[in-house]
């Protein structure tokens, strides 16, 4: 047997913002009602304007939250990833949902009852500061994407800022800037407020320019600078 101790993996969800930001003992209180359960791609977990359950916890994989017009067109906002808090303005108020949550893929959440969570608040009153900031910064996102589809003019522009705003968080090495999309181009379109055929013309013009290069679900920026001037130019 080795002598060398296996260190204990920090769960994915740990490394989320909102988690750091709790004590240790809210960290406790909060884990202790945690209680994982997997879903299969595209499960709804809550739909906008349904009455607030509660919160739901991503603890492994990605969450698409969107809203839906009357006429059944659907506006994605962000993907939600491990680590990240959802339902929290309909929970602390009591209104509705208002967004829809829907997995990407199967997915491991936690849910967790309006009734537990407002009484974790009560017991650990110092988690309101990290609650404000997750909620606040929920809706920052938000308005950052209704911004991007609002005042972007075209297709082309749109896409790029999508990109651009996705690629901030992934990888970045010599070859450019990188990340995952493992999304169709629909669901792609459903970001930008496109069609699928309008996504897939842009992203071959983006190929065309070396703006982007695509490798299966990978997609690699080799200049965002490049692809900033691209798109402020559309």
């Amino acid at each position: 047997m080795s002598g060398n101790l296996k260190r204990k993996q920090v769960p994915a969800y740990r490394t989320g913002e909102f988690f750091n930001q709790l004590s240790g003992p809210a960290l406790a209180d909060l884990e202790s009602i945690l209680f994982p359960s997997t879903y299969p791609a595209h499960a709804v977990l809550f739909a906008e304007q349904d009455p607030s359950a509660g919160i739901v916890v991503v603890l492994e994989g990605e969450v698409e939250l969107s809203v839906n017009s009357s006429d059944g067109r659907r506006l994605s906002f962000r993907i939600a990833k491990p680590g990240q808090v959802l339902g929290l303005t309909a929970a602390l108020s009591g209104r509705p949902y208002q967004m829809t949550a829907e997995t990407l893929h199967p997915k491991k959440v936690a849910f967790v009852s309006r009734k537990a969570f407002l009484h974790f608040l009560a017991l650990n009153p110092d988690a309101y500061e990290a609650v404000a900031r997750e909620a606040s910064h929920s809706f920052n996102l938000a308005f950052e994407q209704l911004r991007t589809v609002g005042l972007s003019s075209s297709v082309p522009e749109r896409l790029a800022r999508l990109l651009l705003a996705w690629s901030e968080s992934g990888q970045h090495s010599k070859a450019g800037a990188r990340c995952q999309v493992a999304l169709t181009q629909e669901e792609i379109g459903e970001f930008i407020g496109a069609s699928r055929e309008s996504v897939s013309r842009t992203l071959s013009v983006f190929r065309n320019r070396r703006l982007v290069s695509q490798h299966g679900n990978l997609i690699v920026i080799p200049s965002r600078d490049a692809l900033e001037r691209y798109a402020c130019s559309c």
